[in-house]
Formats: structure tokens, C-alpha cells, sequence
């Protein structure tokens, strides 16, 4: 199965958008690698804990299938960190999943990678999504080729989801023509 990178801010992630999804992607059979800018306890804004397995500078995108950006108010830590946009723009060029929920579509966006192209983000960063030429749908999840974006804490269980079948797509599509790779 895949293997999945959750990066995640050290303080203020949404518990939601980060235990859900990795719930899901678990129960897949996928592996989830946790990343953010320290390793250690990471805590989240209704008191979830999760550790943190490495840090971004260390990410080497192709370990990974898929990249998913948690949201909360800490995710906006990442909106110019440059560890965290040189992921989004290797993951997008390399045709991995891309993936962000709540206000960590901006990260996706302030790295180039939704422009032009149809997107979702918490309604507080809509104007500020729209301003860099990204196709705001308003939708609780909105997928846009193998780019995932949700829109906050009630979409987390569809954006998981999204994000699995994203996985079984691309597997059906690879195997068809006699490769076998994932995601």
C-alpha cells in the first residue's frame, strides 16, 4: 500500500483534519509518516497529541505517494516556509496526490501549484485563495486531478476518503499499462 506524508504544524493542527484522514488511510492499509517543522509532540487545538517522525527539511518526496497538508490555525506557519512549498511544488511535478484541508490550501497555493486549477479552502482564505488565480468551488472537497483540497473539520472524513480513492485510481490506471506503481 501507500505511503502517506501528514505534515502537520507543531501547535494549533485541527484534531479533526489530522486524526480522521489518518484514521482512513490506516484502515486502507496505507503507512502515515508524520513531518513538521520540529520532531516531538505536536498538539492540536482540541488537545490531540501526535509525534512527529521528522522534520520538512528532511522530506524527500519520493519516499511518499501522497502528500497531505493538515489545516488548523498553526497550519499558517507554512504559507512561505520554504520546506513546506518545496514539498507542495515536488509532489505536484512528480504527479504524487497533493492534498490540503481548512486554511492549508494556501500553503498549496502561495507554492504555485493551484493555479489555474479548481480548489476549496475554509471560507476565512477564499478571497486569499482567489487573488492567486485558483478556482474557488466553495465545495466541502473539491478534487481537481490528483490535487485534494477540504474545506474544514466537517469535510475531514469525505477528504480522507477522497484521498484513498485517489490511491485506487492511480494503482487501476498504472497496472493497466503494465507498471505497478502507486498512487
Amino acid at each position: 500500500m501507500a505511503k502517506i506524508l501528514m505534515v502537520t504544524a507543531p501547535k494549533n493542527f485541527r484534531d479533526e483534519e489530522l486524526f480522521i484522514p489518518k484514521e482512513k488511510f490506516e484502515n486502507a492499509g496505507h503507512e502515515v509518516v508524520i513531518a513538521s517543522n520540529k520532531v516531538g509532540v505536536c498538539k492540536g487545538t482540541l488537545g490531540g497529541e501526535i509525534s512527529s517522525d521528522m522534520l520538512l527539511k528532511d522530506v524527500n518526496v519520493d519516499d511518499f505517494q501522497a502528500v497531505v497538508f493538515v489545516g488548523g490555525t498553526g497550519s499558517d506557519v507554512f504559507f512561505n516556509d520554504e520546506n513546506a512549498l518545496k514539498i507542495a511544488r515536488e509532489a505536484d511535478k512528480k504527479g504524487k496526490v497533493l492534498s490540503a484541508i481548512c486554511i492549508a490550501p494556501m500553503v498549496l497555493a502561495n507554492a504555485g501549484v493551484l493555479t489555474g486549477k479548481k480548489a476549496t479552502v475554509w471560507s476565512g482564505e477564499s478571497e486569499n485563495l482567489k487573488s492567486k488565480s485558483v478556482i474557488y468551488t466553495g465545495e466541502s472537497v473539491t478534487v481537481d486531478g490528483k490535487i485534494i483540497t477540504g474545506n474544514g473539520p466537517a469535510s475531514a472524513g469525505l477528504f480522507g476518503e477522497k484521498i484513498c480513492e485517489a490511491d485506487r485510481k492511480s494503482t487501476r490506471l498504472n497496472s493497466s499499462h503494465g507498471r505497478r506503481s502507486r498512487m
